[in-house]
């Protein structure tokens, strides 16, 4: 159920809250407080508790007899005139059968046991305690509370934190929420998130509280359980995190990385009043929360092996120290997929020096992406070879695409590898960069290549932009180098080097008369020059004297690292030549990694028999986020046609209540860029698109070019589409296959251009419609059956305005044309990952995919099922064919979907075809979503697992392993620098158990055959120590998959 909708009145900011209690309420403390940058104050609601287990005795006195809402209103007073906001801590679910409380409600307290005051199992705070009797609040109880609790809010009480909320029914919370809130609808109504399951979570989702507290006092600084549970608590409400108070390292550095982590792990905080932190600190948190952002999700990235964890909040990053006695460093490869477009800077540093920061003991490091606008226009900057000829070579540039006449593909913030070989004759010493830029920059960036061997070369770069970029390998003759390794050898040999210390002079006087004056490159060949003035001006006379100038202090100066820096900025390049420019399309990080779910929303109804509307997956968007999918995808929504209309599992005759296909696109309602009446508007679309933005889901629509027979362009544009002989219309065919109610446009219809240009400049702007309403990302269906050229085209001038704009091939055709496809320009694509099935036919398709030329531009998008494919596989494998197909997409390749009916395991075929019987592009489908035998949670953990680990977000890195079962898959799959590595064991046999022996991927550590590996267990949150060569393991059909995360025991 969704989670209801109301305004709030919330703080500039983030809530800044400090947890205290009432004898800290002094004016000097709350002014401090205020001062310091807090907005609000959380008390412990006072009354009469009983002192052996802290139940409600009476909650309407104190022990003294005092008032209890007389005294919150002299809190509220206080707080209120320092412009603090007063929130009160209680838990209704509570009472001490010794008090009158108890007894007053005794129906509606049950009592825990008759012996509880003396059975020493139990804790002293569950002995004598009566709480809520069964699974609704009796009405006399919820109409008590909401009196006492109006009351204190009419005193001054600005919001309520509840302890225990999974005691109370939803539907109890929301009547008592409501009758609060209809006299005071700025309270904040908050809950105690701390030990709550995933299933009382989603139960209380319909309660309709504001915030949510979680459990980070108890986190260790790197496990994934953070970032898991504040996904489920972020379906709830917003998240607030209180610090765990630090009890190692040096002080200053240890109260950084707690309370920094707090305001980056909620959205907003709550800061102990005894925790005594320095206040300068507290003030720059709250100044930081202060600023108004948007909610984001909270990315994990776990610190092992020497690496800092890093916690992303959109475009703000925080590094953590997470244990151990020497610095961590960051590795950005784990976020590449969660971070926006821009330019990172380390907050507080210099520019530029956030690369190679490293995170001190027990500290942390924070980090901000600068955004960027996409790549604009292309400025004239090409890079050309001097014209003495190519004495040096540069040859097998990689990563290229078909010698550069298509672009290879990254993401923003992938880090792109350069590879080329490069030679020249003698022995001299060579040098090379790659440079990059964005095409409209005119300026290059730089980045030196290093050597190999066998005269191979790399270098790597990370665009930041999203658009097009290129790259050109440069290469000369290192002459300060070639002079430097020459003078080394024969110093170290003994050899007098007078006359080549002379040589190397020759070449710094050059160098600094080429340095622009008051660079650090010109100084230090300036310093280093002044350590020669005494060097005689003729050269038979310097060598004559060398044992009075040149001592081994002045030969080590001219080998220094500093020095050889600044002659590479500043000295001549000899023979220098480039190669390229080599074409580089960058997309943002969704193009890579995103997990697709596919409805009709005419099927949303809650009710069977209703047509679905946008307000209807509204409703919706809060269950499907909850299974982790980030994209949700629609067939067409445009007016479906009359004429012609299929009826029922594609019947050539259509009753009055017959829906029609979809993709039999245009009516008197419009076309391509119309909304089905039935749906909703173009506003209820808008909301829609805004609504799953709030839920962090990118809507997907589908492009198809095909038109009903009642499309406005048969109308308007006759000459667009193809006649028979006999002068009727051409239908749709895919022999022999007819789809008489679809007909397709002619790309090549008449002789004269313009005609044809003005239908695909009408495509090409349906495109553009959606973009300007905020659709990005594009499904085409059938593209291999449209002119490559239009593709190409189109696409271009769609990047011209929308360049983030995401295209996914749905081409299920032959191997060339898929390839083609990609390369053109579509996004991602479609794949044969639906009829492979076998291990041979698994291990060999994504190892294609994932290690031949094809990872450079193909991305490929495995779908376990579609509405035109009900695989032969899912038919006879019952629930755990499912899990073992899901398995299998979320795990080989950075990008999965799954069309709706596959969580509850729907499989029912047309007899003998691999299509579903009653399919639900002809009619409109209800589910039944908690039916037995769903998989939502199994789903739901495997998009977690892909979440934390970003081998899984990618293709590339994958390594089969050697297994002795026939039936059992394993692989493992890793980032390019190794800070993840996860094996992966999937049983391709739904009906039997089984077991494999796998050798274990130690050489990719380092290490020797029968060293050992950490294994943590991703699935079942299990760790294990695995002694190499090789592990056995079992599966089930209950669960015939398993995800672990290996590392080197530190």
């Amino acid at each position: 159920m969704a989670r209801p909708e109301r305004t709030r009145l919330d703080p500039d900011g983030a809530w800044r809250a400090v947890l205290s209690d009432a004898a800290a309420l002094q004016p000097q403390a709350l002014a401090d407080w205020r001062a310091d940058g807090f907005n609000a104050v959380l008390v412990s609601a006072p009354g009469s508790r009983d002192r052996l287990n802290g139940a409600w005795s009476d909650p309407d006195h104190l022990d003294d007899g005092r008032d209890v809402t007389a005294v919150i209103a002299a809190w509220a007073e206080a707080c209120h005139a320092q412009s603090l906001a007063l929130w009160i801590d209680l838990d209704l679910t509570r009472a001490s059968l010794r008090g009158p409380y108890a007894q007053r409600f005794s129906s509606g307290y049950a009592h825990t046991g008759e012996d509880s005051a003396r059975d020493p199992r139990l804790p002293a705070e569950s002995r004598e305690v009566a709480t809520l009797a069964g699974a609704r609040m009796e009405d006399g109880v919820r109409d008590d509370w909401t009196a006492r609790l109006r009351g204190w809010i009419e005193a001054g009480a600005d919001g309520l934190r509840l302890h225990r909320p999974e005691r109370v029914a939803a539907s109890d919370w929301r009547r008592l929420f409501d009758a609060l809130r209809t006299s005071h609808p700025g309270v904040t109504l908050q809950a105690y998130g701390p030990g709550l399951t995933p299933a009382q979570l989603e139960h209380l989702v319909p309660a309709g509280f504001d915030l949510i507290h979680d459990s980070l006092p108890w986190w260790d600084y790197r496990s994934d359980w953070l970032a898991e549970e504040h996904a489920r608590l972020a379906a709830l409400a917003p998240v607030l995190s209180m610090p765990a108070l630090p009890h190692a390292g040096p002080p200053d550095a240890a109260w950084r990385r707690a309370l920094w982590c707090a305001a980056y792990a909620g959205d907003g905080w709550l800061y102990p009043h005894a925790a005594n932190a320095p206040r300068e600190l507290l003030r720059d948190i709250n100044l930081w929360l202060g600023e108004t952002r948007p909610r984001t999700p909270l990315r994990l990235a776990a610190g092992q092996a020497g690496r800092a964890t890093l916690l992303c909040r959109g475009a703000d990053v925080l590094a953590l120290h997470p244990g151990g006695d020497a610095p961590a460093t960051p590795d950005w490869e784990l976020v590449t997929a969660a971070l926006p477009p821009g330019i990172p800077q380390r907050v507080g540093g210099e520019p530029g020096d956030w690369l190679g920061a490293a995170v001190p003991v027990n500290d942390c490091l924070r980090f901000h992406i600068a955004p960027q606008p996409p790549v604009g226009a292309a400025v004239p900057g090409g890079l050309r070879a001097p014209a003495d000829g190519p004495r040096v070579v540069i040859e097998d540039v990689q990563p290229r695409v078909d010698e550069g006449r298509h672009a290879i593909k990254c993401v923003t913030h992938e880090s792109l590898a350069v590879e080329a070989d490069i030679y020249m004759d003698g022995h001299d010493v060579l040098a090379a960069e790659v440079r990059w830029r964005a095409l409209d920059e005119a300026e290059w960036q730089r980045v030196p290549m290093q050597f190999l061997g066998n005269d191979r070369w790399r270098a790597t770069f990370q665009p930041r932009r999203v658009g097009a970029h290129e790259f050109v390998v440069m290469a000369w003759r290192d002459d300060w180098a070639t002079f430097t390794h020459e003078l080394a050898a024969k110093h170290r040999a003994g050899v007098p080097v007078a006359l080549e210390v002379l040589e190397g002079l020759a070449q710094l006087r050059a160098a600094h008369a080429r340095a622009r004056a008051g660079t650090h490159a010109a100084g230090v060949l300036g310093r280093t020059l002044s350590m020669f003035d005494g060097v005689p001006a003729q050269a038979r006379e310097a060598v004559e004297q060398a044992a009075h100038w040149l001592e081994g202090a002045r030969i080590e100066a001219l080998l220094t690292a500093e020095l050889a820096a600044a002659m590479r900025e500043t000295q001549a390049r000899a023979f220098e030549v480039a190669n390229g420019p080599w074409p580089v399309w960058t997309d943002r990080a969704t193009a890579r990694y995103a997990s697709w779910y596919e409805l009709f929303p005419r099927s949303q109804a809650p009710e069977a028999g209703r047509h679905g509307t946008f307000d209807d997956v509204i409703a919706r968007l809060p269950a499907v986020r909850a299974m982790g999918f980030d994209v949700l995808y629609f067939p067409p929504i445009h007016p479906i046609g009359l004429r012609n209309r299929k009826g029922r599992n594609n019947s050539l005759s259509a009753g009055p209540d017959d829906v029609g296909s979809p993709y039999a696109i245009g009516a008197a309602a419009g076309g391509h860029d119309a909304i089905e009446p039935a749906l909703g508007t173009l506003d209820d679309f808008l909301r829609l698109v805004q609504a799953a933005r709030e839920h962090d889901l990118e809507i997907a629509l589908d492009f198809a070019i095909q038109c009903s027979p009642d499309h406005p362009w048969l109308r308007d544009h006759p000459d667009w589409f193809s006649y028979r002989a006999d002068g009727s219309m051409r239908y749709a065919e895919n022999p022999p296959k007819k789809y008489e109610d679809i007909v397709n446009v002619s790309f090549y219809q008449g002789a004269r251009q313009a005609r044809r240009m003005a239908l695909w400049r009408a495509l090409r702007d349906v495109v553009l419609f959606w973009t300007r309403h905020g659709v990005r990302t594009f499904r085409v269906d059938n593209p291999h059956t449209k002119p490559l050229p239009f593709w190409q085209w189109l696409i271009e001038e769609v990047r011209a305005q929308a360049p983030d704009a995401v295209f996914l091939s749905e081409a299920f055709t032959r191997p060339k044309m898929m390839r083609r496809l990609a390369k053109i320009g579509f996004t991602q694509s479609y794949t044969y990952f639906t009829w492979r099935n076998t291990r041979d036919e698994l291990d060999s398709y994504f190892d294609e995919l994932s290690n031949s030329d094809m990872a450079r531009y193909y991305r490929p998008q495995f779908f376990v099922n579609t509405p035109d494919i009900n695989p032969y596989f899912l038919q006879t494998s019952g629930r755990a064919g499912f899990l073992i197909r899901a398995a299998l997409a979320c795990t080989g390749s950075g990008l999965w979907g799954m069309y709706s009916g596959f969580e509850i395991c729907e499989s029912a075929p047309l007899p003998g075809k691999e299509e579903y019987l009653d399919s639900e592009k002809y009619e409109l489908r209800w589910r039944d979503w908690d039916q037995p035998g769903h998989i939502r949670r199994e789903i739901t953990r495997l998009n977690e697992v892909r979440r934390a680990n970003a081998a899984l977000q990618n293709h590339t890195g994958y390594q089969a392993l050697p297994c002795d079962n026939g039936a059992v898959l394993a692989f493992c799959k890793h980032t390019p620098g190794l800070g993840n590595v996860v094996l992966v064991l999937v049983s391709l046999d739904p009906h039997r158990p089984q077991a494999a022996s796998v050798a274990l991927p130690l050489a990719l550590f380092g290490l020797p055959e029968h060293a050992a590996l950490s294994a943590h267990d991703q699935i079942n949150d299990a760790r294990h120590t695995w002694q190499g060569p090789r592990v056995t393991l079992a599966l089930d059909p209950s669960q015939p998959y398993g995800v672990w995360r290996l590392a080197a025991p530190e």
